[in-house]
């Protein structure tokens, strides 16, 4: 039987599935993955968000330094612009 049990598949062993919390939702990544690069996969400006990464804010300049591994959790937050050219 493949797998070497009924109706089970064999995995390979090279491969590695991380589990991540991102924004309360998990989220499955083939490998421990730079927060740089998953910004980019979702079509993020890394300029225009704040990522708090396990209770941690962390500053933009350090995002190149911050590496997703299984078990993460992840805030991103959409910085939105506007408000109002009149004095209050």
């Amino acid at each position: 039987m493949p797998g070497g049990r009924r109706g089970g598949l064999r995995r390979d062993p090279k491969v590695q599935v991380i589990s991540v919390q991102i924004n309360g939702k998990k989220v499955e990544l083939g490998e421990p993955t730079p927060l740089l690069v998953y910004l980019g996969r979702l079509g993020v400006d890394p300029r225009a968000v704040a990522v708090e990464h396990n209770g941690e804010i962390i500053q933009r300049s350090a995002f190149g330094d911050v590496l997703l591994r299984d078990g993460d959790r992840v805030e991103i937050v959409r910085m939105v612009g506007g408000g109002s050219s009149s004095a209050l």
